[in-house]
C-alpha cells in the first residue's frame, strides 16, 4: 500500500494498487464538509480523473457514526457573519456532485448517516454499500436552504417523483433497507461486516476491463439524455469517445485471447 502526499487531517487519501481511497476525516463533526474539506476532496478526485493507473475511487467517512452530515452549518454561519466564505468547488460537493465527465467508477461506503451534501455525494457515486445503521436524508429546507448539490435533480431520476418529493419536501429520513428497496443502495450489511463487504465489491469491480467499464459508464450517462434509438445508434456513430478508445485498445485483444486460452485476462488499461 502506498501513501499519497496528501494526508491532511480533514481528508485522508491512500492508494492500494489500482484503487484510490478517500476518507472524510472529521468524525468529531460527523464528517461535515467545510471549504477545506471540499477543496481537498476535489483535489483527490482531480487526481483520480487524471491518473490512468487508477481504476476505482472509494469514498467513505471516518468512524462508524457518519458517512457525512453534509455541509458544515457552523462554517456556513461563520461565512454569513462575515468570516471566511463557504466555497464549493466547480466540481461540486466532494469534487463529485458536479463532475459530469468522469467515466471511471466511484464506490461510496456509507458507514452511518448520509445527510444533505453527504447524501448527494452518495447519489453521485455509481455504487453504494451501506451499513445497516446508515440513514439518508435531505433536510436542507429545515434550515432554509435546498439540496443544491444535485439532490433535487438526481433523486427524482433515480427513485421517481413521489418518493423524491417525500424526501425533498417532507424532509423525511430513510434507513438503509428502505434506501436499498428504493434503488439508492446496492447492498446493506451489518456494520461489523462493512469493511469485508467493501473489499468484496472492490475486488469485483477490478475484474472487468477498465476501459470497458469506462465506456459502459459513458454510454449509460450520455444515453440517458437521448431517446433510445439515438442512444443505441450512437454506439456506431462515434458518439461515445470512451467506447472508441475501448475498441482500439490492447485490452480488447487480451480479453479475447484470455477467453480462448481459458485463463484470467491481465488488463493494462490501454
Amino acid at each position: 500500500m502506498s501513501e499519497s502526499n496528501n494526508n491532511n487531517e480533514k481528508v485522508l487519501t491512500h492508494i492500494n494498487g489500482r484503487v484510490l481511497y478517500i476518507t472524510i476525516n472529521r468524525p468529531e463533526r460527523m464528517n461535515a464538509i467545510d471549504t477545506e474539506t471540499n477543496r481537498l476532496m476535489a483535489e483527490a478526485m482531480d487526481r483520480y480523473a487524471a491518473d490512468d493507473s487508477l481504476w476505482l475511487a472509494v469514498i467513505r467517512g471516518s468512524g462508524n457514526r457518519a458517512f457525512s452530515a453534509g455541509g458544515d452549518i457552523q462554517a456556513m454561519n461563520n461565512a454569513a457573519e462575515g468570516g471566511e466564505p463557504y466555497k464549493v468547488p466547480e466540481t461540486g460537493y466532494g469534487g463529485l456532485t458536479s463532475r459530469f465527465d468522469l467515466d471511471k467508477p466511484v464506490l461510496a461506503i456509507v458507514n452511518g448517516l448520509a445527510m444533505g451534501g453527504g447524501f448527494e455525494i452518495a447519489l453521485a457515486a455509481d455504487l453504494v454499500i451501506a451499513a445497516e445503521h446508515a440513514t439518508f436524508g435531505l433536510p436542507e429546507p429545515m434550515v432554509g436552504i435546498v439540496a443544491y448539490a444535485g439532490g433535487m435533480h438526481r433523486l427524482p431520476r433515480q427513485i421517481g417523483m413521489k418518493r423524491a418529493m417525500q424526501l425533498l419536501l417532507a424532509c423525511e429520513t430513510i434507513d438503509a433497507q428502505t434506501a436499498m428497496d428504493w434503488g439508492l443502495v446496492n447492498a446493506v450489511v451489518p456494520a461489523e461486516g462493512l469493511d469485508e463487504a467493501a473489499e468484496r465489491w472492490i475486488n469485483r469491480l477490478l475484474k472487468p476491463a477498465p476501459l470497458a467499464m469506462q465506456a459502459t459508464k459513458q454510454c449509460v450517462r450520455e444515453g440517458l439524455d437521448m431517446d433510445m434509438a439515438e442512444a443505441i445508434k450512437g454506439q456506431d456513430q462515434n458518439r461515445y469517445p470512451a467506447l472508441e478508445s475501448m475498441r482500439t485498445s490492447r485490452d480488447i485483444l487480451e480479453g479475447i485471447k484470455a477467453f480462448a486460452q481459458k485463463r484470467q485476462p491481465e488488463w493494462g488499461g490501454e
